[in-house]
């Protein structure tokens, strides 16, 4: 079996990772890039080493664009194999796609029309047509559902982290690997804690939080004192959220927040057309989470929708606090950034980060302390204050994910092959486990090709 690392290493984003044995060939994920401009130019290129025509399957970990949104590229160059993925993130990935369509093309007509690119005609990577096509790929699965792929025996397991969420094992030659994916922590707000691991030949593990470690802070606590700050201020609380888990476990907070009195119940606004259906999902598959019924209605409930442009752009006119959650959690795009133009400048404005900021984004630039951020091709001051929320994070830090592998029917010795980190947490991940565990930890290189 021969593994190709063709995305997610030596960086955060751009998942995909090909397995060839004698006779199949699949793809484990297919993610852009995100964040610096010499990544995200790679999503523009072709994709090397893979010829899609004789790809067999595509098999996503979960719905996150950073695993799943260059699948509308692929069937753009004209894959038309299948995509196997959890129920769940089928139903996610049937919004995100095509709103990251939608983006793209969004995108491209305000650059254009603002003569702000150096293209005279500026094309999206691809629109929501191509994205909704894409999904006539989809095939679900459940988890721990075995299924083939010519020589290739596959299934995926919980992973935590949001909705859906899988590692994948796959067997082949004799031979047993894993796919972490994206693994969630043991006492998430949200989602149920990872499954552990079965016996393996290899592993490949994430490191998103190799290099740090969440702290053990109420975070609540900490999300009321700064609601409360921010209104005796007289001001706008802004959330640059994910839509996808994020902006649940926000949603969930406020609406327990509120009911406890322990916060005012100031007027809050979802302000992503695609959290808004992404909450509905989480209602939906509630056997897979920890809510319950009653609250994900008061979830659902606790927020005031904004679908259209028109409803969005009216938030610019109120002068009272109130809260705004609007897509994009790293601040890259979406609605977020007319927010951004309109309230960053305002001292009484509170930015709070809920999430992994990835370098080269302008959510870790703003985390940074930056004074000015561009914004539409203009430069925004910042004077608001930026809060970065602790306790919610979707990732396993490096002590968690060395528990997850504890607690796993892993061998010592076991190699494992580092991946979606920027290079200071691969660094990190690295030497914490060699230094705690007996595992043969190694850092995945960009195109390196492993037989095993």
């Amino acid at each position: 079996m021969k593994i190709v690392f063709l995305g997610g290493c030596e960086t955060v984003t751009g998942s995909k990772f090909l397995v060839e044995t004698k006779t199949t060939r699949v793809l484990v994920d297919c993610g852009l890039y995100q964040g610096y401009k010499w990544l995200r130019r790679r999503n523009w290129q072709p994709l090397l080493l893979v010829d899609i025509h004789q790809l067999d399957a595509i098999l996503l970990t979960h719905a996150h664009l950073d695993h799943s949104g260059y699948i509308p590229v692929l069937y753009k160059k004209g894959y038309r194999g299948p995509v196997f993925t959890h129920t769940a993130t089928e139903a996610l990935c049937r919004i995100l796609l095509a709103d990251s369509g939608n983006l793209q093309e969004e995108d491209a007509r305000f650059y254009g029309k603002h003569h702000i690119s150096k293209h005279d005609t500026p094309e999206p990577l691809y629109d929501r047509a191509t994205a909704e096509q894409s999904m006539k790929l989809f095939k679900t699965v459940e988890y721990d559902e075995r299924f083939s792929v010519g020589d290739i025996t596959i299934y995926f397991q919980n992973a935590g982290h949001i909705l859906g969420a899988a590692s994948i094992i796959i067997e082949a030659e004799g031979k047993k690997v894993g796919f972490s994916g994206d693994v969630g922590r043991s006492d998430d707000i949200l989602m149920m804690p990872p499954d552990p691991l079965p016996e393996l030949d290899l592993l490949l593990l994430e490191s998103t939080y190799g290099n740090r470690h969440h702290k053990k802070t109420d975070p609540f606590q900490q999300l009321a004192d700064i609601v409360n700050e921010t209104a005796q201020k007289g001001g706008v609380l802004l959330i640059p959220c994910f839509a996808v888990g994020r902006s649940q476990t926000l949603m969930h907070m406020l609406s327990v927040l509120m009911a406890d009195d322990r916060i005012p119940h100031l007027p809050t606004y979802l302000d992503s057309p695609m959290a808004i259906n992404v909450s509905d999902i989480y209602t939906r598959y509630s056997s897979e989470h920890r809510l319950t019924h009653s609250q994900c209605y008061a979830m659902c409930n606790t927020a005031i929708y904004t679908r259209s442009v028109e409803e969005s752009k009216a938030l610019a006119e109120m002068r009272f606090p109130h809260i705004i959650i609007a897509g994009s959690g790293m601040v890259t795009g979406g609605r977020i950034l007319h927010h951004i133009k309109h309230l960053l400048s305002d001292h009484r404005t509170t930015l709070l980060l809920t999430g992994y900021q990835a370098g080269g984004t302008r959510g870790a630039k703003l985390l940074e302390g930056a004074e000015m951020v561009k914004v539409h091709g203009k430069w925004i001051l910042n004077r608001a204050r930026v809060e970065v929320m602790h306790g919610v994070s979707g990732h396993g830090d490096y002590l968690e994910i060395e528990q997850w592998l504890k607690h796993s029917k892993l061998r010592k010795g076991m190699p494992i092959q580092l991946i979606h980190g920027d290079p200071d947490a691969l660094e990190g991940m690295r030497d914490h486990l060699r230094r705690n565990t007996e595992f043969d930890v190694e850092i995945a290189g960009y195109q390196n090709i492993l037989t095993i």
